[in-house]
């Protein structure tokens, strides 16, 4: 089964069959209802990085998404490790353009859908050294 994670408030949205997970800290408010969502009430990524949707319509994520093979709770723990800073829980902005390939010299198309299963295979250990340099001030 493919699993889609695409941008919702600043934060990522992840869709596993018909289970929603909503990934990091917001950055900005976000109207719940309008997402097809049931209001999850308190977000705390520092304190639980991602937390279970509740959908009250079928929900498409809107690209630029990721699609890769991975079901369940394995999804929203595997992406807050790849994307969330971990002193803030928000969804790093470098890493995620790095991931769907955007950059200053050339535009990530809108309608991308882009296959991370590399991510799914890559070692943490090399992930890590990738966060560092990404994250790392300049």
């Amino acid at each position: 089964m493919m699993a889609t994670v695409g941008r919702l408030a600043g934060a990522l949205l992840g869709q596993s069959g018909q289970q929603h997970y909503f990934i990091g800290n917001p950055k900005e408010p976000c109207d719940w209802a309008a997402a097809g969502f049931e209001p999850p009430g308190e977000i705390d990524a520092l304190q639980r990085p991602f937390v279970r949707l509740s959908a009250t319509r079928p929900i498409r994520i809107i690209p630029p998404c990721l699609q890769l093979a991975l079901e369940g709770e394995a999804l929203p723990r595997l992406m807050s490790a790849t994307f969330a800073i971990e002193r803030t829980g928000m969804i790093s902005e470098r890493l995620w353009r790095l991931v769907i390939g955007d950059s200053d010299e050339r535009a990530c198309p809108p309608d991308a859908v882009i296959d991370v299963s590399w991510l799914v295979q890559m070692p943490p250990g090399i992930w890590g050294i990738v966060r560092d340099t990404v994250l790392r001030c300049s």
